[in-house]
């Protein structure tokens, strides 16, 4: 007999069962949820590698891969620290900073601030925050006044606008009481959006206005370093924290955003194995299906093994069945997936715009819009555990097929 055969035979039957009209639907079923699930986790995992990418790309951006902040004391010169960064490839920049911490008043209350002085002629190397500002916001922190940048968010509930003047609040240590506060004034010179907590909680000053506030002369806070993988930036800022003579706190950004990135995963993970459990669901209804359609070809079955038909050419026939459904179903679901994933930034900003509501709130969360990132990887990866799983489910009634006794199919025929 021809090899062809049974993949002849397996499709006609698969055409043949789409024409009853119950087998068919729960055929239909199958390819459906089948592309369901395999759609729906294309874009879930589009959507957190966008997130992954505006993390990395936004928010680390902005905040330090790595700091070295001065013990109870200044560090007196940072230039020795960023020598001895220079002889590590790893690290790609480094920049003094003077951080003041304190209390700014909102109506109703008191709003924490963390005020930055930078100096940017370095903060560049370490820091994109420059983009998330109009030049001349950023030129403003180039000399030696009190002006300051806020975030918008920060701006919108101080109530203030370019040009106010804004009071900080920070202890005095040179009183004895303990509720003793020295007042600070800045003027605002400019807003910078990002998004997020950061937008709420930090500020911009000159670094040499701030040195010169705090009498720290030519000392500053710490030094912020930047690295070419920020995952590597935990082990690379404690190498350099060790070289140093001074005793320094060594940070890096997974002790303060750590926990973004870890949800992100989390989230990846759950998304995949629920959807992974709906594809399977849907492979189960391929089992159900082909069930049915041994019992209905039975004596077909029975009339082409008596011709001589072997049991693994009966196998191929009804494994083909299933396969056509799986292959349908991750054919419709990966090529909607993919075009969703595409179109997902865009379909999230119509919805907005439709419904009047906003989806991501920029004050909440670091992003006020919905990422999206397709990697053809996870789209590879997604489609063979869908032929896989489908393919699985064929197995057992496929055997099924070929217990079947030609004599008793006949005879009941």
């Amino acid at each position: 007999m021809s090899k062809w055969l049974p993949l002849t035979i397996g499709w006609r039957f698969f055409r043949a069962r789409q024409s009853n009209g119950f087998i068919g639907f729960i055929s239909f079923a199958s390819t459906a949820g089948i592309a369901l699930g395999v759609g729906v986790l294309i874009v879930v995992l589009s959507a957190m590698n966008g997130f992954e990418k505006e993390l990395q790309e936004r928010l680390l951006g902005v905040v330090s891969h790595g700091e070295l902040v001065g013990v109870n004391q200044p560090i007196t010169d940072w230039h020795v620290i960023a020598k001895s960064a220079s002889n590590m490839p790893q690290i790609t920049g480094v920049a003094p900073f003077i951080r003041l911490q304190g209390l700014v008043q909102k109506p109703g209350g008191f709003q924490g601030l963390t005020v930055n002085g930078i100096d940017i002629k370095h903060e560049s190397d370490v820091s994109s925050i420059a983009d998330y500002m109009p030049n001349d916001a950023w030129q403003s922190l180039a000399g030696d006044d009190n002006h300051i940048v806020l975030g918008r968010s920060l701006l919108t509930k101080l109530g203030l606008k370019v040009g106010d003047t804004l009071a900080m609040y920070t202890p005095d240590t040179n009183s004895s009481q303990l509720t003793s506060a020295k007042s600070h004034r800045f003027v605002v010179s400019g807003v910078y959006d990002l998004g997020g907590e950061i937008e709420s909680t930090q500020a911009y000053v000159s670094l040499n206005y701030l040195a010169d506030l705090l009498e720290l002369g030519t000392g500053v806070s710490g030094v912020r370093i930047q690295v070419n993988n920020v995952f590597n930036a935990a082990s690379i800022t404690r190498d350099l924290g060790f070289a140093q003579e001074q005793y320094l706190y060594i940070n890096d950004w997974t002790r303060s955003q750590g926990h973004l990135y870890q949800d992100i995963q989390l989230v990846r993970l759950v998304m995949y194995l629920v959807l992974a459990l709906v594809i399977a669901v849907a492979c189960f209804n391929i089992v159900s299906t082909l069930v049915m359609a041994v019992r209905d070809k039975a004596s077909e079955i029975a009339i082409l093994m008596t011709m001589g038909l072997s049991r693994g050419a009966i196998m191929t026939i009804f494994i083909l069945q299933g396969a056509l459904n799986g292959v349908m179903g991750c054919v419709i679901g990966g090529v909607l997936g993919v075009s969703l994933a595409y179109n997902l930034s865009a379909i999230a900003s119509s919805i907005e715009h439709l419904l009047g509501v906003q989806l991501l709130a920029s004050d909440i969360y670091f992003i006020d819009f919905l990422p999206s990132e397709l990697h053809y990887q996870d789209v590879a990866v997604v489609l063979l555990m869908g032929l896989f799983m489908s393919l699985i489910a064929t197995i057992y009634p496929a055997w099924k097929a070929t217990k079947i006794s030609p004599a008793t199919a006949l005879a009941g025929r």
